[in-house]
């Protein structure tokens, strides 16, 4: 038709806004030369799938069986800690406070500085408002209630990390944006000033503030769109202030990896582990409470030292398991360990 678009821009047109940008230009041309990227994608750290395993057809009648569903649901919305203003404005007294929000969501008070890890506040994980898991629980704060954020650190671009509306709302701060590689091109596509950006590849640190921020490998993959290219990466953050150290997994599959980082960049003062979400349909990329146990010690060099934060739980459900499984099961892997644990309700410090 005379005048109209090619399809290919014309269908780009009609993407939803949530899905993001693909890389391009000088970021494109940067991901290519990553020494993580090869055959066209970005590569784990060890062999993993990224699709379920096994019968989908199987699994639908596990997730869907009526019983199933009944205790993946806690009945009624989970209580949150009504965290106020002036518990926020109020300085940890050890330098070192963090705000599990829910999910994989923290808010971490470490020397002085404030780091935003994962923020997700909308009300479902989905590129669509109508559709989609949505929340077992009320965010415990509001996010312009926060105050003011030095860094907000992003894992990896999947709607339940990252999340549009929570970042529109903070690109209307000044705080600064540490991701991973790929990751930019969302962010700038939803108003993010690309002098705000620090986009890192694994083992690739900036400053910001004080802080040092290193990205981490991780065993994950990425995607938002129709397609998954793998042109985006995941990656899991240590973050190192004048006295504390802190690390975040992200998601991911338990790896040898985590004693490399441990030994790299710790011990840490605290780990924030992904502990839910868990599958035998996906068992490379989700860890279980006891693997989640196993790599907080590879992090501390064997030795049950520092305090785990479970993370990644209790406020969508994202797989078969019951809604408070993950929890009960850190309780248990933390007693067997001698290790300290955390499990506080969302919001409360």
């Amino acid at each position: 038709m005379t005048g109209s678009l090619p399809l290919r821009p014309r269908l780009r047109a009609l993407r939803p806004e949530a899905f993001g940008a693909d890389p391009s230009g000088a970021r494109l041309e940067r991901i290519l030369r990553s020494p993580n990227f090869a055959d066209g994608v970005f590569q784990n750290p060890v062999g993993a799938r990224t699709r379920p395993a096994g019968s989908m057809l199987e699994f639908a009648k596990i997730y869907f069986h009526k019983e199933q569903r009944i205790r993946r649901n806690p009945g009624a919305p989970i209580p949150v800690y009504p965290t106020t203003l002036a518990e926020l404005a109020k300085p940890p007294a050890s330098g070192l406070r963090l705000t599990w929000m829910g999910h994989s969501s923290v808010l971490a008070e470490i020397d002085g500085r404030r780091v935003l890890f994962d923020p997700v506040w909308g009300e479902r994980c989905s590129p669509f408002p109508f559709a989609g898991p949505r929340r077992l629980h009320p965010v415990p704060v509001p996010l312009a209630s926060l105050g003011e954020v030095d860094v907000v650190v992003i894992s990896h671009d999947h709607y339940d990390h990252l999340d549009l509306p929570t970042i529109k709302a903070l690109a209307g701060t000044g705080t600064v944006f540490a991701v991973p590689l790929g990751v930019g091109a969302h962010l700038e596509h939803w108003g993010v000033a690309p002098g705000r950006l620090r986009e890192l590849d694994w083992n690739e640190t900036t400053e910001v503030a004080g802080l040092s921020l290193t990205a981490t490998p991780a065993r994950h993959f990425c995607g938002r769109g129709l397609r998954n290219q793998q042109f985006t990466l995941w990656a899991s953050w240590v973050v190192a202030g004048e006295e504390h150290r802190i690390f975040h997994s992200g998601d991911t599959g338990y790896f040898p990896g985590f004693k490399e980082i441990g030994a790299e960049h710790g011990p840490f003062d605290a780990t924030m582990i992904q502990i839910g979400a868990y599958s035998e349909y996906w068992p490379d990329i989700h860890m279980t409470p006891e693997e989640g146990m196993r790599a907080h010690l590879d992090l501390q060099g064997g030795a049950p030292s520092g305090t785990m934060l479970p993370i990644h739980w209790g406020t969508f459900n994202l797989a078969p398991h019951p809604w408070d499984e993950p929890g009960e099961g850190t309780v248990a892997a933390a007693g067997s360990a001698g290790a300290a644990v955390a499990l506080p309700i969302p919001g409360q410090p």
